[in-house]
């Protein structure tokens, strides 16, 4: 499969890069060359400001029903090009054929939905108890947004910010993964095509030094958002502040519990637990890093999801009805970590119950893998995987799985099987993370996705994640 050249959309018009500098992406699902993009260079970056300046100034000044109608515009055409996003999502990195949809029907569904939420952001009166004056509090686009964006999902990702940056009445400058922004590059082609606003959405994308860091230091941005690592957070907020006060909303990383307890209805749990963990290849912030199982039922669960696994077919293609579950690693870098992370799971004395290998293919395939820890102190508990390797643990009471769960620096999602009230109630009490699930899990658009600690700051999804694009206004006169 090769998608062709594709350019950078600056300002309303695909554009190749200053000096006609490229970049050849490399496809996961077989190591050869599907794309040749434009890649951006400072002088594309700083034009890119410059043009995301402009169409805030534009874009603010629309009507809510104004923007409402370019919004639903843009998602009519994404849905119309569904079918060439999908493929290009499968081979950029590498996700199953069916995987592709969730990410289409995320981004779809933030544009539809912050389109219409906005409209329900109206002033809020404060009442004077003096009646001396008036006050109300009213909202406003805080200006030009910069997103940067994970691989896992590239339009998943892309969509949780362009709906409410656009909605809000921002620009945006978005800055997709570089092992997997052909999708992206999409999307402008998409805006070009039904001449959205110039200036309103840019999409680039190109090295560190030439890219992330001038958006970064440029007074230009008012919001930098992002979904990543936590170490990424980190590194954007030291170079975004050091030149103006800018707002930041952030998901980083996660290192999710799954909890089991002997009353949980078991089969559910192993099922829910095998779909998180397996799904997208594993690289997902929200999928459990370390199952937490009761010691009475600890032989039981790891049979049982240990069966599962090995059913798990691996590959590519658009053959729906027989579409592989799992497909490849996005990158190399990623099959070097899960290697180091089994080996050093071994080295604490973990037992390796199934997989562990790369798969001798072209492609970056691992196996799905189960790692058994009698250790519940070893460093590998500690640290996010991002791919398919599941490690199981046991403990014996309540107050040490709270613990365990608990002992990590992070914290985004968690998961918690028991049919006891009083169990689950404590758990929501004392679990220090961003989102609790109980006895199944949901993840939807209007429902908010954030974490706490390390695991970033503001929201994604939901009507509170539209406040990290307003600013409050308290307008006051007197009477």
């Amino acid at each position: 499969m090769d998608f062709g050249h594709k350019k950078l959309y600056i300002n309303g018009e695909l554009t190749p890069a200053v000096g006609n500098t490229h970049f050849d992406l490399i496809s996961p699902l077989n190591e050869k060359v599907v794309a040749t993009l434009s890649w951006a260079t400072i002088q594309d970056t700083l034009n890119t400001l410059n043009a995301a300046q402009k169409g805030f100034e534009f874009w603010s000044k629309l009507s809510v029903e104004e923007r409402e109608n370019w919004i639903l515009k843009l998602r009519s055409k994404i849905i119309e090009k569904s079918d060439v996003l999908r493929e290009m999502m499968m081979y950029e990195m590498g996700k199953s054929w069916n995987g592709t949809q969730e990410d289409m029907t995320s981004i779809t569904n933030s544009l539809e939905f912050y389109a219409k939420e906005i409209k329900n952001k109206t002033d809020i009166p404060i009442n004077d108890k003096e009646g001396t004056h008036t006050h109300k509090v009213i909202h406003q686009p805080i200006g030009v947004v910069v997103a940067f964006l994970a691989y896992n999902f590239p339009l998943l990702n892309l969509g949780f910010k362009l709906g409410p940056a656009l909605a809000a009445g921002c620009s945006i400058i978005l800055k997709p993964s570089e092992f997997s922004p052909l999708s992206a590059y999409m999307i402008g082609e998409i805006c070009e095509e039904i001449n959205f606003p110039k200036g309103v959405i840019n999409v680039i994308c190109g090295d560190v030094t030439e890219v992330g860091i001038p958006l970064c230091e440029s007074t230009i941005p008012k919001l930098i958002t992002m979904i990543g690592s936590t170490e990424t957070a980190q590194k954007l907020i030291a170079q975004s502040s050091s030149t103006s006060i800018k707002r930041y909303s952030m998901e980083c990383g996660g290192n999710a519990p799954f909890v089991v307890f002997p009353d949980a209805d078991l089969d559910k749990a192993v099922t829910d637990g095998f779909d998180l963990k397996y799904g997208n290849a594993g690289q997902v912030c929200v999928a459990p890093n370390r199952f937490y199982v009761h010691d009475t039922i600890f032989d039981d669960f790891v049979e049982k999801f240990t069966q599962k696994v090995k059913t798990i077919k691996i590959g590519y293609g658009k053959d729906e009805e027989n579409s592989s579950f799992m497909g490849p690693l996005a990158n190399k870098q990623s099959l070097v970590k899960m290697d180091d992370i089994v080996k050093k799971a071994q080295e604490e004395g973990a037992k390796l119950l199934f997989g562990g290998e790369r798969i001798a293919k072209e492609g970056f395939y691992y196996q799905p893998t189960v790692l058994l820890f009698k250790n519940n102190e070893a460093n590998t508990l500690q640290k996010e995987i991002f791919g398919p390797v599941a490690l199981i643990t046991s403990f014996s009471s309540i107050e040490e799985a709270i613990a365990l769960s608990n002992s990590t620096s992070v914290g985004l999602a968690s998961y918690v099987y028991s049919s006891d009230e009083d169990t689950l109630h404590q758990f929501t009490e004392e679990l220090e993370f961003g989102e609790v699930h109980l006895n199944g899990f949901k993840y939807d658009i209007y429902l908010p996705h954030g974490g706490i600690k390390n695991s970033g700051i503001g929201v994604d999804c939901s009507v509170f994640a539209l406040d990290d694009y307003l600013i409050k206004k308290r307008v006051t006169k007197e009477l």
